[in-house]
């Protein structure tokens, strides 16, 4: 057996929060601003620049031909592990040895020039994937079918819609011939016939002995494209193994979720002299904690709060998204019993229900916010992945996929709804 064709070797990529910008890429502005802040700060306060690990002591190998997805909830450090891997990023720690020729689509925008048109982008990666004019001729027409955007291709990219701009970034991608293709969560920008159609590529490209790197939160296309998954958890590799064995532990381990939260101490909690909250839940049709749902089954969000002061018109707020996309927002407002008076000082609950056989599939991740309306409405609380909850599908015949075992569209929500289907009688 050969040597592996990527090697990653205790990897770590460290990057700097605060006003001291990134470890890097400074740039002439942000050395003038700094400066000017020493002169009359004097020495940086402690907290401005606070070093976070994005990737630590990674390690795996990738043999040549080898079909890996790589999961992990929002913030684990795929997509940076990714850019290491492309050689987009330098690791601040460790080394990657790469035997292979790499292309990647790892964002709308990657490896486009902005002012080129279609045609000139094509040349021009073809070009730094080391290919010859002749060779990217030979593939060219294959590039411009796959894509579908034949009327644009004379036109400069930065005008193409985001979708446009990713069917021509995925079809240069995949059929350039790299040893190496690596896709992040991209692709769902694009429709549905686009992603089932990329999909296929991928098998394809997979079938001719290349290696598909494939990071996705649709558990139903890794299980469909790789057969080796690697799990990254606050920048770790926390498991790595053959994809149902992994899948599975991933999704019944509720692994990087949140499913409840509280603070006992009312200074600590999140809110201020007016209102703060006390507790929050996702419960499952019988009332018990859960971070792992059915599609099928139905969801409660319970909040708890403390009302400190009163004389406030408040009101309860849930933000719900996925993969940093908002989906739907609900507040309590139609159905509180306070609908149209202030809340008293005491402790209050609110719950949200959320019917089965709605949301899709995939990390859904919830916003709160509690507000006082008025002539202007103020902020009390405001908390992003206050609770973090992951919907799964079986895929047996009860469900809204039916018989249908097909990749589904990966949108936020998959709601069923009801049909009449006849055959048309004739006159």
């Amino acid at each position: 057996m050969g040597k592996p064709i990527i090697e990653a070797r205790n990897l770590g990529k460290r990057y700097l929060l605060g006003e001291g910008g990134g470890e890097c890429y400074r740039a002439l502005r942000d050395v003038m601003v700094n400066s000017v802040k020493k002169l009359f700060k004097g020495k940086y306060k402690k907290n401005e620049l606070q070093k976070i690990w994005a990737l630590k002591q990674i390690n795996f190998d990738v043999r040549a031909g080898e079909k890996i997805g790589i999961i992990g909830r929002n913030g684990a450090g795929k997509s940076t592990l990714l850019k290491i891997l492309s050689e987009i990023t330098e690791p601040t720690e460790g080394e990657v040895l790469i035997r292979g020729r790499i292309a990647s689509l790892l964002e709308v925008g990657t490896g486009f020039h902005p002012e080129l048109t279609g045609k000139e982008n094509i040349y021009m990666n073809g070009a730094i994937l080391g290919m010859t004019r002749t060779e990217i001729k030979r593939k060219y027409d294959e590039i411009v079918s796959f894509a579908e955007i034949e009327r644009f291709l004379d036109t400069p990219v930065k005008r193409y819609s985001s979708g446009m701009y990713v069917r021509l970034a995925f079809a240069v991608a995949a059929h350039l011939d790299p040893e190496i293709l690596i896709v992040d969560e991209v692709l769902a920008v694009g429709d549905l016939p686009f992603q089932k159609k990329c999909l296929g590529k991928m098998k394809d490209v997979a079938k001719g002995g290349r290696t598909v790197l494939f990071v996705s939160h649709n558990m139903d296309a890794i299980r469909k494209l790789c057969e080796r998954v690697i799990v990254l958890h606050e920048g770790r590799v926390l498991m790595d193994g053959p994809v149902t064995e992994v899948v599975n532990k991933y999704i019944t381990n509720k692994i990087g979720c949140i499913a409840e939260r509280s603070w006992l101490e009312a200074k600590e909690a999140p809110g201020d002299d007016v209102v703060r909250l006390c507790a929050a839940r996702v419960l499952d049709r019988n009332g018990k904690v859960s971070s792992s749902f059915d599609v099928r089954d139905s969801i409660s969000i319970l909040v708890e709060y403390q009302v400190l002061e009163e004389g406030h018109h408040l009101h309860v707020h849930l933000g719900f998204s996925k993969n940093g996309n908002e989906l739907f927002i609900s507040k309590d407002n139609l159905d509180s019993p306070w609908r149209d008076t202030v809340q008293p000082i005491g402790h209050f609950w609110a719950m949200c229900h959320i019917p089965g056989d709605f949301l899709n599939e995939g990390e859904v991740s919830v916003y709160c916010a509690i507000t006082t309306v008025g002539m202007s409405n103020v902020g009390h609380v405001s908390v992003q992945d206050l609770l973090i909850f992951e919907v799964f599908d079986q895929m047996d015949p009860g469900g809204v996929r039916g018989n249908y075992p097909l990749y589904w569209d990966p949108s936020g929500v998959r709601p069923r709804l009801r049909w009449i289907v006849e055959s048309k009688k004739e006159s």
